[in-house]
């Protein structure tokens, strides 16, 4: 019988299938399965029904008898979305695997994508659980690969798409998609002359697993077998390299980008051209002046206020950066701004696009590297920002791996030992929040209206989960998560302090002396704590009182099981 004949498919396989086929016969042994019975509590009260496994499959074994752990998505249930207690599982059993790597054993995790990103149905959770499975791949690159398989149907979008950006390595199928923003979700922010959701060849050719593979995004384009996913993740497991992974490449992706002229639309054998070209060290980068007009907004103004008489040192005018000191401590604070000359037009409003993202980038790697024999400074990232940048060209030009670039950055530089604290004197939404600031140490936010915490805009969120408006607001009372204030989001337990008493649209000194004395007092939580993970932040009282409840039993029971 021939080869052909006997091939599995590996993308019309189930979660638990395609776990099953990338582990050795007889090794495999699930955690948390359905046996367990462990379920979302936040489905029920919004008349959808759970499942048992909550929609992820957390597996342990060898391949080909090197130990490993597999993680796979099942994007039949809720479109593989991330909840509280999907999410716990992913970054519970990565947590686990890290402590085996730290005391000298060498087990590889796999995670198989398959997954729309945060479950919008528990909204926050998803963005919370995203940070924490961002935090442990990081954490865990520094011993060991961590592979991602991308096979087809759903893919890996939204927050997930910047995750599997931080994998050391990428394998695609040709029917396989990675992006940041869905094709829908574009559309509605963007309007279908950006993107048409219905045009199959435009999505393929822009984020298809062809295109993701020969512009860079991805390492492998391989055949739909099973067999032969499980002989490319085994050779990876065997090679004897350092991986660069791509969040480390940022002068390259920095020089295409500058090759760019964002006024005419690309097509994908042009970025793939360009991709090319990129590799040539003789070209040099074409930075963007830093004059422009001075922006509004709350970034700006706090920027502008915290920083008081330093010099800015950023390289780009929509990422202002500062060297300061709170008394006597060195500060790098780090703000994401309006820019109305914004080179990439869909991020002209103060979102995080493509130039923002890798600016963070490099602006926190520079801190740690300048640092590495002296007083690690404390960074300060100062967040006012309404979105990622939905847009053509920045899919195409891969904004989930520029976002995974600052997220790997901001928790390097935690890693590091470097207080990283966030700062949210106004919105906090979706991708640009993950990147720029939920990789902190300490979140900071001002009790005001206009300080809002969320995965997507509400008129986004009620296309996708397809209800009103009206239904939406109801179902934000039923689940706190889902709802936009940040008195909802401090119920879930990750904000150290919720600061009162502060004008938050305009500002005076005395507001800033308040901010000062409040993030020197987190400064001082955390080099008392002298943790570098994220786990205060399921130590906090909201948390242990209920708010991170079925996130600290997912992990109990994984513990347990794990031996």
């Amino acid at each position: 019988m021939s080869r052909t004949l006997l091939k599995t498919s590996f993308v019309e396989s189930s979660g638990r299938e395609r776990a099953h086929s990338i582990l050795d016969d007889q090794s495999y042994k699930e955690l948390l399965g359905p046996q367990d019975n462990i379920e979302s509590p936040h489905l029920e009260p919004q008349g959808i029904v759970p499942q048992s496994d909550d929609g992820v499959v957390v597996a342990k074994g060898t391949i080909n008898e090197h130990p490993a752990i597999v993680i796979s998505i099942e994007g039949n249930f809720q479109g593989g979305g991330i909840g509280e207690v999907s999410g716990a599982k992913i970054a519970g059993v990565l947590e686990l695997a890290l402590k085996e790597c730290e005391s000298g054993m060498r087990i590889i995790p796999v995670l198989v994508f398959d997954t729309g990103g945060v479950r919008l149905q528990e909204a926050n959770y998803g963005v919370l659980s995203i940070a924490e499975i961002g935090a442990a791949i990081v954490a865990l690159r520094r011993y060991v690969p961590v592979i991602a398989v991308i096979p087809g149907k759903i893919g890996a979008f939204g927050g997930m798409s910047i995750t599997a950006g931080l994998c050391s390595k990428i394998i695609m199928t040709r029917g396989a998609r990675l992006g940041l923003n869905g094709p829908e979700v574009i559309e509605q922010e963007a309007g279908i002359r950006e993107f048409d959701s219905k045009d199959k060849q435009l999505i393929w050719g822009t984020i298809g697993g062809e295109q993701r593979t020969a512009a860079g995004f991805a390492d492998v384009l391989i055949e739909d077998d099973a067999d032969a996913i499980k002989e490319k993740i085994s050779s990876f497991i065997l090679e004897d390299t350092v991986y660069s992974p791509r969040t480390l490449q940022g002068d390259r992706y920095e020089t295409l980008l500058s090759l760019v002229e964002p006024e005419q639309r690309l097509s994908a054998n042009e970025v793939r051209l360009l991709w090319k070209l990129s590799e040539n060290e003789e070209i040099k980068e074409k930075l963007p002046s830093l004059e422009s007009d001075k922006s509004t907004g709350r970034g700006q103004t706090w920027f502008d206020l915290l920083r008081a008489d330093f010099l800015e040192i950023g390289d780009i005018p929509s990422v202002r950066v500062a060297d300061g000191m709170i008394g006597e401590k060195k500060v790098r604070f780090i703000a994401v701004v309006p820019d109305n000359q914004n080179r990439f037009p869909r991020a002209r409003k103060g979102e995080v696009g493509l130039l923002e993202a890798w600016s963070i980038a490099k602006h926190v790697r520079n801190a740690i590297k300048a640092d590495q024999n002296s007083e690690k400074r404390t960074i300060v990232a100062i967040v006012d920002v309404p979105s990622q940048a939905y847009g053509y060209h920045e899919e195409l030009l891969g904004i989930h791996q520029a976002c995974a670039a600052a997220v790997d950055a901001y928790a390097s530089a935690r890693l590091e030992g470097h207080p990283v604290i966030s700062f949210i004197p106004g919105n906090a939404i979706s991708g640009a929040f993950l990147s720029h600031g939920m990789q902190a140490n300490r979140l900071i936010a001002l009790h005001d209206e206009g300080v809002n915490v969320h995965v997507m805009s509400k008129q986004s969120a009620a296309r996708i989960t397809q209800r009103t408006l009206e239904e939406l607001e109801i179902a934000t009372k039923k689940v706190p998560a889902m709802a936009y204030d940040i008195k909802s989001f401090e119920k879930l337990g990750a904000l150290f302090s919720l600061v009162d008493g502060v004008e938050a649209s305009s500002p005076e000194k005395k507001d800033r002396d308040i901010i000062y004395k409040e993030i020197d007092r987190a400064i001082e939580d955390v080099r008392t704590d002298n943790s570098r993970d994220l786990s205060g932040r399921l130590s906090s009282s909201y948390a242990q009182s209920g708010g991170r409840a079925a996130s600290i039993l997912v992990r109990e029971k994984l513990r347990e099981q794990w031996k």
